[in-house]
């Protein structure tokens, strides 16, 4: 198969979907490996640096995209690259198509398979592996963007997350207690923060409350809650998740307006809509905004601000169910493996993913011709 990269084109985006280690594995499995120029420029991967690998160099995205079975990238493709997607090609990256209709309508009329990170399953369908390291990433990034924003010049309440001595910490809140919030709570934990972890599944409950002990509050998950003590916080971070769907609203604008002046909110799930009222997509160029004097921080693809962590991390974890795709084919590979088959999301014009469908209100096929049940 003959698996191609082109350079991500998001804004401020330095991820790169290959890095050379994966492109040897490709190559030792037999199949041909295409980079466009300077792919990995952004984390001080040269074009010598993937040729030694054994990939190939193309000039143009445009090359990769007209030669290669399966294009492997980091973030959704975007309108130009949509365009250049073609039928039955394969397209293996994050989607997060949810809450991008448009994006959903270019990889439907491509006739492309496409095939999401943030859907493919773990073991006995549990967890979502190829999402979790940048999850991790951007909950560790929430606390630490989340901390840099309370300070006065930039907007926020003044406050010092850790305290001092004799000064109370900052207050935040987690609301979510998966791999994001997980990861911002620790750190918010480990910089000395009073910290409070909203989750509603009882399983993980109990597990954050073993983990944190007296060092976090662990706390069921509900409207009143939320609307109570969300006023007392310095700092929350938005990081819940429903797989493949849009993220419920939980923090509304009514809320923001009984916060302090300054307060910061962080929203992990921006990716699927945002869960607060009054999110809207930012950029690390531009990342943050003020409604009813809370800062917002948004970003898109905060793993981005930290490419070289983010890349190697993330090739780490796709690259085994990329080379299966690469030694199967799709067909094959998605029939062996329901886990990735979970991933499908859309096929040959279709929508194959229920939360998806259900989300931008799109028939839903839930069986593609050609493969099995």
């Amino acid at each position: 198969m003959i698996v191609g990269c082109p350079k991500e084109i998001k804004a401020q985006e330095h991820r790169v979907g290959l890095v050379p280690s994966s492109v040897r594995e490709y190559v030792n499995h037999g199949h041909k490996v295409i980079m466009e120029t300077g792919a990995g420029l952004g984390i001080n991967f040269t074009d010598e640096d993937y040729k030694e690998a054994g990939a190939e160099i193309r000039g143009t995205a445009k090359e990769i995209f007209d030669e290669a079975d399966m294009i492997v990238k980091v973030k959704e493709p975007q309108a130009v690259e949509c365009a250049m997607l073609r039928k039955d090609q394969i397209l293996f990256t994050y989607l997060h198509l949810a809450a991008d209709a448009e994006q959903a309508k270019g990889l439907m009329d491509s006739g492309c398979v496409a095939i999401a990170y943030e859907t493919v399953t773990g073991r006995d369908g549990k967890g979502l592996p190829l999402l979790a390291p940048m999850s991790e990433v951007a909950g560790r990034l929430g606390t630490i963007v989340g901390s840099n924003y309370l300070q006065k010049h930039l907007g926020g309440t003044g406050r010092l997350l850790c305290g001092v001595p004799g000064v109370l910490p900052a207050k935040v809140m987690v609301i979510g207690g998966g791999v994001a919030g997980f990861n911002a709570a620790r750190v918010a934990v480990g910089m000395g923060a009073d910290v409070t972890i909203l989750e509603r599944d009882h399983d993980r409950i109990r597990y954050l409350d073993d983990y944190f002990g007296n060092e976090a509050k662990v706390v069921y998950s509900s409207v009143d809650y939320i609307e109570k003590t969300a006023p007392e916080m310095d700092l929350i971070i938005g990081a819940v998740l429903i797989p493949g769907a849009s993220a419920p609203k939980l923090v509304t604008r009514e809320m923001l307006k009984k916060m302090a002046k300054g307060t910061v909110i962080v929203d992990i799930a921006i990716d699927q809509g945002g869960c607060f009222e009054t999110s809207k997509p930012t950029t690390h160029s531009d990342p943050v905004y003020v409604i009813e004097d809370v800062v917002h921080y948004c970003v898109a693809n905060m793993p981005g601000a930290v490419p070289l962590s983010s890349a190697l991390a993330l090739n780490h974890a796709v690259l085994p169910y990329g080379l299966k795709i690469a030694d199967m084919g799709w067909k094959e590979a998605l029939m062996a493996d329901p886990n990735l088959r979970n991933g499908l999301n859309v096929c040959r014009g279709e929508i194959t993913y229920k939360s998806v469908a259900e989300a931008l209100n799109l028939p839903f096929n839930p069986q593609p011709k050609d493969l099995a049940a």
